[in-house]
């Protein structure tokens, strides 16, 4: 059995973060004999000024990237085709708006002290792409802990407090240094960086590639 760590930078506003773990988890589900996988969540914010009630995503994205909001709503609907194929809900992908993820990504922190990082990523990704919910308003985030299982009033108090804000901004700082300008970005075994959200063959043969070089 071999052990490989995998390092995540993402943010929960980013679609093709949460494409990306599912289709890792597709490629982790056909390795789990040979190998033991550890992964680990650090932030990336995609909209680090936002404040506020945010913006209607289509527009905004068309801005930010120069193309026309039928562009981008074309886009989004392949995203959901895929998401869709994948089990996950973007049932609301292009009715969300931006959001500011600073403290969401507090709580994932916070989350990881209890071994439920993952799990509290994956129910903040439900909830602003399948419900369009404001993934900055803090009782959306303790709705998100309670669906969790967690404490909600411990989780109140982290909010209410500057806890876990650190972390967040080292694991920026440390990622921005290290290259990663894009999302979802996985580092294996602190060595080999896989960009993009990338098949789960591609995975596969990735990791089996290292497991070897390791060996």
């Amino acid at each position: 059995m071999t052990n490989i760590q995998i390092d995540i930078v993402s943010d929960i506003a980013c679609p093709w973060c949460a494409i990306g773990y599912a289709r890792l988890e597709r490629a982790m589900a056909q390795l789990e004999t040979e190998h033991k996988f550890t992964v680990n969540w650090h932030a990336f914010e995609l909209n680090p000024t936002q404040s506020g009630q945010g913006e209607p995503i289509l527009p905004a994205l068309a801005r930010k990237y120069g193309r026309s909001e039928d562009e981008m709503r074309e886009a989004q609907g392949n995203m959901m085709s895929i998401a869709k194929e994948l089990g996950i809900n973007f049932e609301k992908l292009q009715e969300r708006r931006t959001a500011n993820t600073f403290d969401a990504h507090r709580l994932v922190k916070w989350a990881a002290e209890q071994g439920q990082q993952t799990a509290m990523k994956q129910i903040l990704f439900e909830a602003y792409f399948g419900r369009a919910l404001d993934v900055s308003d803090h009782d959306v985030l303790l709705d998100c802990v309670k669906s969790v299982g967690l404490d909600v009033t411990a989780a109140s108090k982290v909010l209410a407090s500057a806890q876990f804000a650190d972390e967040v901004r080292e694991d920026e700082a440390t990622y921005q240094r290290a290259g990663v300008n894009s999302v979802p970005a996985f580092i294996i075994n602190q060595k080999y960086l896989i960009s993009g959200a990338q098949d789960p063959e591609v995975l596969v043969k990735a990791f089996k590639d290292i497991s070897a070089e390791v060996a």
